[in-house]
């Protein structure tokens, strides 16, 4: 292999220099974004029958939907809410599923059961992933135009231009309305005519066609010949003739006789605002593989250059970009002062400029070599693959610090060839990278959120670690045999007396463990072990890392049924209370729709709230202040708040909130008050916040019972009823009108003086098919039906679901508060308990990580037995890792770090890293032979060095992200702590524990019968 690296050796080096340059190319073509690309397994179904009371719904429509979908091919999972007049299904797949086939398979079910639905339903299918929610949002206002003018400008200039932006998957428009022509029959003078509005609306429809009829040739021509009468504009509306009555000889009147014809707006029972006044929303949501960064600036130079009137203000309410800038900084920043700081120690180590300089080049080569491994893969940069960089920094430090060091202490003990000190190292080498390797390969079988952010981190370090070591044993040794000079051996030498100092410590330590090994081993084994015992017990515990994203969303829902302009109301309190907090930058507000779509009614919405950037309180805390604020001063508005990405991983997976208790039943009045008791209980947990106890009305109802006996005396039956009154109040839409490129809905309906008030319908007139004309009074009764509840089910079965969010409390601690507080209400028999919301994947994720945490540990014990051929070795080597992860444990108890699917990977990944420090040590014991307490404690004098630069170097470079100076930080600090623990402790263990439990096992009885199978198998 020497002799075949000296002969390669400028294949070598273009080969690196290759690699270099292509990563720097690759680099510049990566995609930037928040998170990796996940195929997250749910499909959502919106399904829409016009209005309808729920119940009616939830038979007629929900549940044979429910039962048709339950039939498509890997569901696994199926939960619906039903509303008045919608509903929503979702469909929980397989984390393997293929979901561009299940979305297929979801759509032909429907379509199945589509013909035995009532006549106008319609239903949407999406897959749920993170283009749900937008990347970019703006709010268009205006002094001088009204909201349907702004929206104008948004459907017609705004959003044809960034459509066309490359990433940009869809720009939804929320605020205004579309604006259509509207006809206001006056009763009167129709029922004098002997029109009915059916009649009216059937007339615009006849009356406004383009039809095709055929093709001519003719004259060397040919032409197509179109049947054409065509209403452009309210004035051709009015001049419509429209015939008299039913009979041969009746007459004819205008359209303009009977009705008044104006411009209008679609009915919209909805509200959108932005800095307190009305406004347009402008969603911006990108491709599944779009880079996030270039498409806000693409977007952002785009509207720059679209020339809006001088009065529109366009303000960005949520920037996904600054959050992934922000994010990708800190990371950015740490690997730069990581690498700082690992220079700093390789100076005060080795002494020398010139092995520090070759060290350092080693980082940037590797790193930029990752990124080609990347491109190649299809990935791009985003917190897991940049988390991943940063955590391997240290790593490809160390693989060169390891080799340079051995390099140096055989030059220093004489030796001057560079290719067989290189040589020696080559096995630790191979089996310190596959330590650290191996650890990841269970990743490969986890799914669920874990398995699909942590493969992003696992391979891009995999990547990384393979590359430093192919350019540690094959490229610095070349580079050291060119540019090593003999003052840098000298200058190693001089940093003797701080070696010197730490040896003498490390040996006054050594002899007293080495001593009484089997007291030493002993005392500290079960010391670490019960101190993570106790924190296993104590440690907080979450899901996901909680960081400052800059923004949160603030959900809200008024009373019931409550009036659209009564809501509107008790929102201009909360917009001041907005206004006043400093830290806010702009906000957006959206009532009766949602900022990811959804069932929502005209009673609730959500607001999001922007910070500024820079020096300013902690975003749980301004939530906290907002939501105080808001309980205190406007009671009877429930409001919950979330950030952003922590209410997008719910809503992707389950629900958003850390806690649900699914109450089941089929007793609705019991399961009613089951959730009104349970919800009032655990309300009273301290800590526990934003209770809603799931019993969501959907409204009041103005019910008209017709009378079928007094209905059939005047001619009409329920059906014709009912298609009058929808007509009458609102509206039947007769036909379209085209605008330019626009459609323009015709709205035939009654007077608004006509359907003012709920007392006005009963006075609606009614035409019989003979013309005369006839209350709704006379043939039915108008009621008033309050309290329509939204109906929930899963999986068929008929649940209602608490949720709670929680405050100064890990998901951990309240999960267990609030089941034993559920527990101690003792609910019927008839109502079963079970609980979901983040804690569920909470559970998922831990049970996931805690098998790959042990098959590691079991994959390193193989390759530790594969490397070194001594069982006991291998159980000492166990034994450490372990008690570095009973040491990481208690970091995080102390620094009150929550465990988190963060804290569990860093976890796992210290069974590599100190796996690694246990091969460099074991490297220096003998082969064969017992190993007595002299060979170890010179093992341990001859690692000093390289565990200590290792550790070090892995410790600072990490720890930029584990102090979580920067905003974006947050989602790498509980892995960065994790890791800085375990090393910390692993430094001691290794050169001190690892020995001294060596010792005892090598003269136990289990180092007896060890030998005799050897020999025996020998």
């Amino acid at each position: 292999m020497t002799a075949a690296m000296e002969r390669h050796a400028r294949a070598l080096w273009l080969a690196a220099v290759l690699l270099v340059l292509g990563g720097v190319f690759a680099a510049t073509r990566l995609p930037v974004s928040l998170f990796p690309h996940i195929d997250f397994p749910r499909v959502v179904v919106s399904i829409d029958a016009g209005e309808r009371d729920p119940a009616q719904m939830a038979a007629q429509i929900t549940r044979p939907i429910e039962i048709a979908l339950r039939g498509v091919p890997g569901v696994s999972h199926l939960r619906s809410t039903t509303s008045r007049g919608s509903a929503e299904v979702a469909l929980d797949f397989p984390w393997s599923q293929d979901m561009v086939a299940a979305t297929l398979a979801t759509q032909a079910a429907l379509a199945t059961a589509l013909p035995d639905l009532p006549q106008g339903t319609r239903f949407d299918v999406r897959r749920s992933d993170p283009t749900i929610f937008p990347v970019l949002g703006i709010a268009l206002t205006s002094r001088s135009l009204d909201q349907n003018a702004l929206r104008q400008i948004a459907e017609l200039q705004v959003r044809p231009a960034l459509s066309s932006v490359d990433g940009v998957a869809a720009v939804d428009v929320l605020g205004g309305s579309p604006r259509e022509l509207a006809v206001d029959v006056d009763p009167a003078r129709a029922q004098a005519v002997g029109l009915s509005l059916d009649a009216i609306v059937t007339a615009l429809g006849k009356a406004n066609d383009v039809r095709g009829v055929g093709r001519l040739e003719d004259r060397h021509r040919l032409y197509l010949v179109l049947a054409e009468s065509r209403l452009t504009s309210a004035a051709d509306l009015a001049a419509l003739p429209v015939k008299a009555g039913q009979t041969g000889g009746a007459g004819l009147v205008t359209l303009g006789q009977i009705a008044t014809v104006h411009p209008a707006v679609e009915p919209q029972f909805t509200r959108v605002t932005s800095g307190g006044r009305d406004a347009v929303l402008v969603n911006i949501r990108q491709a599944l593989t779009g880079d996030t960064v270039t498409v806000v600036s693409d977007v952002d130079a785009r509207l720059h250059s679209l020339g809006l009137p001088p009065s529109v203000t366009v303000t960005p309410f949520y920037d996904q970009s600054e959050l992934v800038t922000g994010a990708a900084n800190a990371v950015r920043d740490a690997i730069l002062l990581g690498a700082v700081l690992a220079g700093v120690v390789l100076l005060l180590f080795l002494r020398s400029v010139r092995l520090t300089l070759m060290t350092a080049l080693m980082l940037p080569a590797v790193l930029a070599s990752t990124c080609l491994v990347l491109f190649a893969l299809g990935m791009g940069f985003n917190m897991m693959t940049l988390g991943g960089m940063a955590a391997a920094v240290g790593l490809v430090v160390d693989d060169a610090v390891v080799m340079l060091e051995h390099v140096m202490r055989r030059l220093q003990e004489g030796s001057r060839d560079v290719s067989v000190a290189a040589a020696e190292m080559a096995k630790p080498l191979y089996g310190s990278t596959a330590a650290t390797m191996i650890v990841f390969t269970p990743l490969a079988f986890v799914s669920g959120v874990t398995g699909g952010f942590f493969k992003a981190l696992a391979l891009t370090m995999v990547a990384a670690l393979g590359l430093s070591l192919l350019f540690a044993r094959f490229l610095l040794p070349l580079i050291a045999a060119r540019f090593v000079r003999p003052r840098d051996i000298e200058a190693a030498d001089r940093a003797g007396p701080m070696l010197a100092r730490l040896e003498r410590w490390n040996g006054h330590a050594s002899d007293r463990a080495l001593a009484r090994p089997a007291l030493f081993t002993a005392l500290l084994g079960v010391g670490l072990a019960l101190i993570g015992y106790a924190a296993w017990n104590h440690v907080p515990s979450g899901f996901m890392p909680a960081t400052d994203e800059g923004g949160f969303i603030l959900d809200y829902k008024a009373q019931s049924g409550a009036a659209l302009s009564d809501t509107d109301r008790l929102l201009r309190q909360v917009e001041r209370i907005i206004t006043a907090t400093p830290e806010v930058a702009s906000y957006s507000r959206r009532t009766g729709v949602q900022l990811g779509g959804g069932l929502t009614e005209a009673d609730e919405g959500d607001y999001f709230i922007r910070l500024k950037g820079g020096s300013r309180r902690p975003i749980e805390e301004v939530m906290a202040d907002v939501r105080g604020q808001v309980e205190a001063k406007i009671p009877g508005l429930e409001i919950e708040t979330a950030q952003l990405m922590e209410d997008l991983i719910g809503d992707l997976t389950a629900v958003p909130q850390p806690i649900e208790v699914k109450l089941f039943g089929d007793d609705p009045a019991a399961l009613a008050g089951a959730a009104k008791r349970v919800g009032e209980a655990i309300g009273k947990i301290n800590g526990v916040v934003e209770v809603v106890d799931g019993l969501r009305v959907a409204g009041d109802a103005l019910t008209v019972k017709v009378n079928p006996a007094a209905a059939v005396q005047q001619g009409f039956d329920p059906d014709a009823v009912a298609t009058q009154l929808e007509a009458l109040i609102g509206g039947a839409q007769a036909t379209s009108v085209r605008l330019g490129e626009q459609l323009v809905a015709v709205r035939v309906r009654a007077p608004a003086d006509l359907r003012a008030r709920a007392d006005d319908i009963a006075r609606l007139p009614l035409t019989a098919p003979d013309g005369h004309r006839v209350s709704v009074g006379q043939i039915a009764t108008v009621s008033v039906t309050a309290g329509q509840t939204q109906l929930t089910r899963e999986n068929l079965a008929p649940f209602i679901g608490v949720t709670a969010r929680l405050e100064g409390l890990d998901l951990g601690s309240g999960v267990r508060a609030v089941q034993q507080t559920v527990a101690g209400l003792h609910l019927p028999p008839s109502i079963r308990v079970d609980y979901g919301g983040l804690y569920a994947q909470q559970k998922q994720s831990f049970a996931d990580l805690t098998a790959v945490f042990v098959a590691a540990l079991l994959l390193l014990a193989l390759l530790l037995t594969l490397l070194f051929e001594r069982l006991v070795w291998t159980i000492a080597a166990v034994a450490t890792v372990l008690l570095s992860a009973a040491a990481v444990l208690g970091g995080l108890w102390l620094t009150r770090i929550e465990l988190n699917i963060s804290a569990l990977m860093g976890l796992t990944m210290v069974v590599g890293m100190v796996g690694e420090l246990v091969i460099f040590f074991l490297a220096e014991l003998p082969d064969e032979g017992a190993v007595d307490v002299p060979t170890l404690r010179e093992a341990g004098a001859k690692r000093l060095r390289p565990i200590l630069m290792s550790a070090l170097i892995a410790i600072l470079t990490l720890a930029p992200l584990a102090l979580g100076f920067s905003r974006g930080a947050g989602l790498q600090q509980p892995l960065a702590t994790a890791i800085i623990f375990g090393l910390t402790a692993a430094v001691p263990l290794v050169l001190l524990f690892l020995p001294a439990l060596i010792a005892v096992l090598e003269r136990g009885p289990f180092r007896r019968r060890a030998a005799a199978a050897r020999k025996e198998f020998a």
